[in-house]
């Protein structure tokens, strides 16, 4: 491998919008992020469903259940 082209692995912090910091290595200096493993609706177990206007009501309402035979 030739000397000096690669960058430079440092450790660094990345932080969530909801104040979760973790920390980790990167070559890149302290990262932001909107979503982490603390507040993903996956990892944590809730859901946030927003139906607005009923439109899944609306749709069962004009289709019905589109599984029954």
């Amino acid at each position: 491998m030739k000397e000096g082209i690669h960058p430079k692995y440092k450790e660094t912090t990345v932080s969530c919008a909801c104040g979760n910091v973790i920390e980790t290595g990167s070559v890149a200096e302290g990262m932001k992020v909107e979503i982490c493993n603390a507040c993903h609706p996956f990892f944590t177990g809730t859901q946030k469903i927003m139906d607005t206007e009923g439109r899944v009501e609306r749709f069962n309402k004009r289709y019905g259940n589109l599984n029954k035979k």
